[in-house]
């Protein structure tokens, strides 16, 4: 059995996974359509920034996160100054940077699903009088559902790992920004290494599991309709 302090860890990885998650499947689309579509010469430059999280160290990333988080500036100013708190070393401060960290995870798949799935069809459900809303609903989603359902995956797979913009910008914190990889951290610090164990066996086997389980399921749905 896991110590309280470790099922509180846990408790805040899953948490800020789920939400992080959550945010960006609502925030990305509308992003990766543009970069999907667009043809303009701002295009490169803003799909480098969103790619930017897969090549830069996420200490590098943790360290500037940590500056604008600061009350020095704007951002972390005006965060103080409506919630009277900093953003920094604060949960919500995790998930605005496990958001921009795992920006790239969420929007690359996207983006690949919305050029593959052309425009035909849209163009068809423009003549039909569908206004924007009714085109995504009936026939955006539906035709890029396994890209949205990758994206989930590897945006909630990416979070349970962070470990470098995570202890930048949220320290170390029990029950407030400790995460499950921190606290791994600090086991083998300790040289206790049957928790660590516990957590790294736990974590791998929950991986796993989650991976087998979305792929046998898509796998499934290819063999039923052919494709998503």
């Amino acid at each position: 059995m896991l110590p309280s302090a470790d099922l509180e860890a846990l408790w805040v990885t899953f948490k800020l996974a789920a939400i992080t998650t959550l945010c960006l499947i609502l925030v990305c689309p509308p992003l990766a359509w543009w970069l999907a579509h667009s043809r303009s010469r701002l295009r490169p430059m803003v799909e480098a920034v969103v790619a930017l999280p897969l090549v830069l160290p996420p200490t590098v990333l943790g360290f500037y996160l940590l500056l604008a988080f600061s009350p020095q500036y704007a951002m972390g100013s005006m965060f103080e100054g409506l919630f009277g708190h900093s953003l920094a070393f604060s949960f919500a401060g995790l998930v605005i940077g496990s958001m921009i960290y795992s920006l790239p995870f969420v929007v690359q798949p996207l983006q690949s699903g919305f050029v593959t799935m052309g425009t035909g069809e849209l163009e068809a459900a423009a003549t039909l009088g569908m206004g924007r809303w009714k085109r995504f609903h009936y026939v955006v989603f539906p035709m890029t559902k396994r890209s949205f359902l990758l994206a989930a995956m590897l945006g909630f797979a990416h979070t349970l790992g962070e470990f470098g913009v995570v202890l930048m910008i949220g320290g170390n914190i029990p029950g407030e920004t400790q995460v499950i990889s921190i606290a791994l951290f600090e086991h083998v610090e300790a040289l206790a290494y049957d928790q660590a164990h516990m957590l790294a066996g736990g974590l791998l086997a929950l991986s796993m599991a989650l991976l087998v389980f979305i792929y046998g399921f898509l796998q499934q749905n290819e063999r039923r309709w052919g494709y998503w």
